[in-house]
């Protein structure tokens, strides 16, 4: 569906929401304009800050932001976004989180193990 002004200005009005869930929901939102992604990216809610961490379309600044985030959790779900840039995915790959860091592993042998089919099918 369209994304109309009025639904910009719902999802505005839900992340101010005392409810952590609500503002997750907005955060998770492929619908929700950057500025609001990045006071989001804030909330001292540590589950909203994942949902923004995750959503494919949180811009790459905010991204690299969350990458600094005090949360492993949040640091993990910046590692395994799709739209993650290549200079913070190396910053991660040394962060002080083993976890953090074996889903930077995880998500280099996947990207490496596409590749190598692609390259195999390419070649048939």
């Amino acid at each position: 569906p369209e994304v109309t002004e009025s639904k910009i200005q719902r999802l505005r009005l839900l992340a101010t929401d005392t409810n952590p869930k609500i503002r997750e929901a907005v955060a998770s939102s492929y619908n929700a304009p950057e500025d609001l992604l990045a006071t989001l990216a804030n909330d001292p809610d540590e589950g909203v800050r994942g949902c923004v961490a995750k959503n494919e379309v949180t811009p790459c600044d905010i991204l690299r932001h969350l990458a600094d985030d005090s949360s492993e959790t949040v640091r993990g779900w910046v590692a395994v976004n799709y739209f993650v840039p290549a200079d913070v995915m190396a910053t991660l790959a040394g962060d002080r989180s083993r976890t953090v860091r074996s889903l930077v592993k995880w998500k280099s042998d996947l990207a490496a193990e596409a590749e190598a089919e692609a390259t195999a099918r390419a070649a048939v």
